[in-house]
């Protein structure tokens, strides 16, 4: 992509105001017309929504939208429908054991409504303060427990794929095990054996950051600097590393950029947590700067790689290895091109790295590095892109928000419009979460609110 100039705040923050008011009419047309009954929302198919039953994931992005609405324009209609849906239908994904999405669907609602009391948003009471903190604790200990170990003495929370799979999706779904540590939780094992969350955050970051980025120093023959696996194989019976491989992307060996977006945005937001922490607490995994580290080593590969290997406005096809890639020639050097007949775009994994980019950048200027900017204004020029036709939707009858977004192109569940050969035009619930959460955190850094972080704490009385 381009790196220029960071867009003007005024001019930003227009387009921040206009997505909101796209936003309020999206949420309420789909609470109206979507059948819950069906399942969970994903992604729409003639710009209505449909479900697809391989994991409930998406939930919570559906209730966190209402919320993130109200955080962002104070409209209660919101606050009270997030809120109630988080009550009467979040339960189940609190102690679902079968996978590795705790972060994504419990600290988009329960994490969210803890975080505006925190924030002095919501009134405090001392009863729905005790439900959303019981519930985040529940999540992490429960998230925690799908764990495997590896040969190295470490381990990784594993996908639900099996024991044998690491995701590089999960980095992002640590938020719930840090929620639950921060809150002075811990998972009890047999013999009342008390085991530290945080500790299996580090190893779980520590695991991905080993095995599903690559840093250029030799580890194959694709080994490129910030290229992501989205999936990581262990053998069960020593721990010892396989091999690479993906579920969504084209291969093991390229780089499925929604994979490579939650990379940089998990491994962003627990840079700035980890950075939270005091000294003592991290001691025992070898210290804050040795955690530190390997965080922004991974971070800083992984966005220097959507950053050469992105279109020239930022926004990235669905697979950096995609092979109709050549049939569009020198695609870094174009704007990307949604309504191309060769490979789709991903503005999902725009949505998702933008974040991360902007956070990056923030947690850099923190440390007084002179890179900072390179990532701010790249994470600002990417948002500024998405809040603008053709990404934006401006359909009325269109349930999605953001559109050309991708879900899962080798199983072919992309719904592609008639007289076109690759998917277009449709949106995915993970993809308007993550541009409403974007918008959110620099609608809040522009206006010099309090910074957007997932484990905001009460500010003492």
């Amino acid at each position: 992509m381009r790196l220029t100039s960071e867009p003007a705040p005024r001019d930003l923050l227009q387009k921040i105001r206009r997505m909101w008011e796209l936003s309020a009419r999206k949420v309420r047309l789909t609470d109206r017309s979507y059948d819950s009954s069906t399942g969970s929302p994903v992604f729409t198919v003639g710009g209505a929504w449909t479900s697809r039953g391989w994991t409930e994931w998406t939930q919570g992005f559906q209730y966190g939208s209402s919320l993130l609405q109200f955080d962002a324009t104070g409209d209660e209609e919101f606050l009270l429908s997030g809120r109630q849906n988080t009550r009467e239908r979040m339960a189940l994904h609190l102690t679902h054991v079968g996978v590795h999405d705790h972060g994504f669907n419990n600290v988009s609602t329960y994490g969210a409504l803890l975080r505006l009391m925190n924030e002095g948003r919501l009134p405090e009471n001392e009863w729905e303060r005790s439900f959303y903190e019981l519930a985040l604790k529940a999540s992490g200990a429960v998230q925690a427990r799908r764990w495997s170990r590896t040969s190295d003495g470490g381990g990784y929370i594993y996908s639900f794929n099996g024991p044998h799979s690491l995701f590089v999706d999960t980095v992002r779904s640590l938020r719930a095990l840090a929620l639950s540590h921060s809150l002075g939780h811990a998972l009890l094992e047999e013999g009342d054996l008390r085991v530290s969350l945080l500790e299996r955050l580090v190893q779980h970051a520590q695991a991905t950051a080993r095995w599903s980025v690559y840093y250029g120093e030799g580890r194959d023959a694709y080994d490129v600097p910030g290229r992501v696996a989205h999936e990581s194989i262990f053998d069960v019976t020593n721990g010892v590393y396989r091999c690479p491989g993906t579920q969504q992307g084209w291969s093991p060996f390229s780089t499925w950029t929604r994979g490579l977006a939650w990379a940089i945005l998990g491994f962003a937001e627990e840079l700035e947590f980890i950075s939270s922490l005091k000294e003592n607490e991290l001691a025992p995994f070898g210290g804050k700067a040795h955690v530190a580290g390997f965080m922004r080593k991974a971070l800083q590969a992984t966005a220097d790689f959507y950053i050469a290997n992105t279109a020239l406005d930022g926004i990235p096809y669905w697979d950096t290895g995609a092979p109709g890639l050549e049939k569009l020639g020198a695609w870094r050097d174009e704007p990307a091109d949604p309504f191309n007949a060769h490979e789709p775009v991903d503005s999902s994994a725009a949505a998702i790295a933008c974040q991360g980019l902007l956070r990056f950048g923030s947690w850099l200027r923190s440390e007084g590095d002179a890179g900072a900017a390179r990532y701010g204004n790249a994470g600002l020029a990417v948002l500024s892109r998405l809040l603008e036709e053709p990404y934006l939707s401006l359909r009325e009858d269109h349930q999605g928000l953001l559109l050309h977004s991708v879900y899962h192109r080798p199983n072919g569940w992309d719904s592609i419009p008639a007289g076109r050969s690759v998917p277009c035009g449709e949106s995915s619930m993970w993809g308007d979460y993550h541009l409403r959460e974007a918008a959110l955190y620099v609608q809040r850094s522009l206006g010099g609110g309090i910074p957007l972080r997932f484990w905001t704490r009460k500010e003492p009385s």
